[in-house]
Order: C-alpha cells, then structure tokens, then sequence
C-alpha cells in the first residue's frame, strides 16, 4: 500500500481507497451493524464458501453415495485437493499436507508417530505461552509412554509473559530433547516466531520439530518446506473463514515418511486396497497415512471455496494488507488511547517481521468490562484473561475505516465511563 500510515480519519479514508483487496470484501456476509474484529477466532462466511457448500449438498442430494466417486470433486478425493489449496500458502508440496481431523487431534497423530524418545534424548521442548490444548496433547503423549510430565516436558519461560525470545527457545535444544512443539504466532500477544532459525537451530542439534500454525496459516507466507520443518498443524475456521469447527490440516515433511502412524486409521491407507478392508494397514506414501479416518465433507466443502479465494487474493497481498492495518491500528493507539485516562498499551510487537494477524491491546484495568462495553456498540473484539482484548482486522473484509471507528468507540467509552457500568 502506498499511501503513509498516519493516526487521522483521513488516513484510514485514503487506505481504503488505495486498497487493492476492497473487492472481496462484497464477497462475505457481513455482519449487520456490527464491526467485526474476530477473525483471528472466527472468520466470516464467504459467498464463495457458501457456494461449494452448496455444490456438495447438491451432490449429496443427486448422488447419494456415489458423490464419493463421482463429480466435479468426489468427496474421496476431498482431503487431498484441499490440503493442496492449502499447501501453496505454507510454502509446501502437496503431497506433504493434508486436510484432516481437527488441530488437537492432529497434535496428537503427529507427536505419536515423530516423538521417539532414546535414552537421554526423551524429553519434549515447549513453552509456557503455548494455546493449552498443544499442552494438554503433549502432556498426554508422555502419559501414554509411561513418562514423566514433570520432568519430561520443558517449558520455555517467557521473560515479560507476552513474548518469547528464540536464543532462549535455542539454548533449551540440548541433547535431553527429542521433539520441540512451538507455535508460530502466539495466541495472546500476536508474537511472530522465526520459524527459520528455530528450525535451523533445532536440527542443528539433532532436535525435531513442529509448529502450530492456527494464528498464521492464512495470513502470512510460509515457506515449511524451504525452512525444513518437521511437521506442523493448522486449522481452518480462522484466517481461513471455513466455519465454526472446521477441519484442520497437517503437514509431514516427506524425509518421515518411512514412519508409520501409530494413530493409525483406515483412510490412511493407499488407494489401491483401502476398500479391500484388510485387516492388515497399508499405509499410503505421503502424508495422507496420517488420516485417522474420512474426512467430514461437509464441514471440508467450504473450505474449497473459501481457499481458493485466498490464493485467488493472494497470501502477499493479504500479508501486505494486514500489516498496513494492525500498523495504523497502533498509530492510533499511540495517539488516542496510551494517555490517561484510556491507558492503554501494546502488547503486541511493533516491528513488522515480528508481529502476526491481530495487535494484543492492554490494560492494567477493566479490560473486562471495556469488551463487552465494546460489544454493545457493535463491535465484536475478543478478549483474554487478565487484561487484554485482541482486535483483529481482517484483510480480505476489513477496512481501515472501521479500526478508526473502533478506537474511537474505546476512546468514547473511557470518556463516558461505560465500562464502569458494563457487566
């Protein structure tokens, strides 16, 4: 975008003019009188998810059962075209993603297959940051081999409880650690990790690792495949707008796979025998073994749609536009709301190559109460426990305008006391 980031009304105006990406926006339903700063959570549905869900009823309607084999896209070849629509964005070949299961479950396929604890190399590195299902799923994989969580299971400390520091992340790779489990954007702060060098420094010390990626899968280019990771997860009703609860994916770099899945199902086998129901497994040789069972079509229909808009947008543009944005947002911050009595701050990095999809807004108090004065206007943000509303612009249906009106309903609410009488 061209035109320079600065705290006005007017500002916000001239990047919405400049914007390349305003034609999409008239391809979601959006919310009535309502400003959405969610999508980091939730993102909206799209006319273009609406279709393929449609086609998929209508398949299901004239078909029956053979829209498993037959159609435009039978639903026996769904996890692998969309898993393909996906793996252009994070930067990986094809036949190493693939749409399945849901983001835990993935967790839970993946570190049951690459964690193979050796004599002293037996521990899993973590941090304390982490989303706490990736915990609880890691916790449960040490469980299922008898080890000790307490001992087992490493968490990284972060020094200011927003961030983490990657040389500190780095020194923790020691020969104690077989498998690292980090995320690539923090949930809370919006903290972007370098996945390069932490994949580099891994390795390096004969350490693998995965990522989840549910905070930047859709937003922000990746590139698994060139930085050598060893696996990752994401999931798709985020920053990919394919429903509540939608279907996740997984991505094996392909040096693992001569591993078995432990978590073995049925529809990981190949093609070719998968209907002979042999009792024996026969895995496929991507990362489709890693499917535990068929893939929900419904709930994967929209994503066909929805995935194809974004490659369609462009995941440079979007990360283009979301970094002008969340940029504006903290100019307008700065100059409207950090001073008493708003007192308000950034939890968030500023620096571009460091930051994800959403700014993390603080305050020491009624943070609480601010959000859900904020809801009341029509503006739907998100909040975390102890003190921090996340708001999140989305740059395929957000516009620079509605960040203005957002401050300025914040800094309307502290000038008027809402919060004080908000539940």
């Amino acid at each position: 975008m061209t035109v320079p980031i600065e705290p006005t009304e007017a500002c916000a105006r001239a990047l919405d003019r400049d914007d390349a990406l305003a034609g999409f926006r008239d391809r979601f339903y959006l919310l009535p009188d309502t400003i959405y700063m969610d999508g980091n959570s939730l993102g909206l549905l799209s006319r273009d998810a609406e279709a393929t869900l449609l086609e998929t009823l209508d398949s299901w309607r004239t078909r029956g059962v053979g829209g498993w084999f037959d159609g435009d896209c039978a639903w026996l070849d769904c996890a692998e075209e969309v898993g393909g629509l996906s793996a252009k964005m994070m930067g990986a070949a094809a036949d190493q993603v693939i749409h399945s299961a849901t983001t835990t479950t993935n967790i839970h396929t993946l570190v049951a297959s690459l964690y193979r604890p050796v004599g002293r190399r037996s521990r899993i590195l973590a941090d304390e940051l982490n989303f706490p299902s990736d915990l609880y799923a890691l916790k449960g994989q040490l469980q299922l081999r008898g080890r000790e969580v307490a001992q087992d299971l490493l968490l990284v400390p972060s020094e200011d409880g927003r961030t983490l520091d990657e040389e500190t992340i780095a020194a923790r790779f020691t020969d104690e650690v077989a498998m690292a489990w980090l995320p690539s954007v923090l949930y809370r702060s919006g903290q972007l990790l370098d996945m390069e060098y932490l994949t580099e420094r891994a390795h390096a010390a004969g350490v693998l690792i995965g990522f989840d990626c549910c905070h930047s899968a859709g937003i922000l280019p990746h590139e698994l495949d060139r930085w050598g990771v060893d696996c990752a997860v994401w999931c798709g009703y985020k920053y990919l707008n394919s429903g509540p609860g939608a279907s996740a994916f997984l991505y094996v770099n392909r040096r693992h796979f001569d591993k078995e899945p432990v978590l073995a199902g049925w529809f990981g086998n190949r093609r070719e025998t998968m209907f002979d129901m042999n009792p024996e497994f026969d895995p496929r040789l991507d990362a489709g073994k890693w499917q535990v069972s068929s893939p929900g079509i419904l709930g994967s229909s929209t994503l066909r749609g929805s995935l194809a808009m974004i490659n369609e947008a462009g995941i440079d543009r979007i990360r283009a536009k979301s970094l002008a944005m969340t940029s504006y947002l903290m100019a307008l911050v700065d100059t409207l709301l950090a001073a008493p009595p708003c007192s308000f701050s950034i939890g968030s990095p500023r620096s571009d190559r460091r930051r994800g999809g959403h700014v993390a807004l603080e305050r020491r108090t009624h943070a609480d109460r601010i959000c859900a004065a904020l809801i009341e206007r029509g503006v739907v943000p998100d909040y975390r426990p102890p003190n921090v509303i996340r708001i999140c612009p989305s740059p395929l249906y957000g516009t620079f305008h509605e960040i203005w009106q957002t401050v300025s309903h914040l800094k309307s609410i502290i000038d008027d006391a809402e919060h004080e009488t908000a539940p």
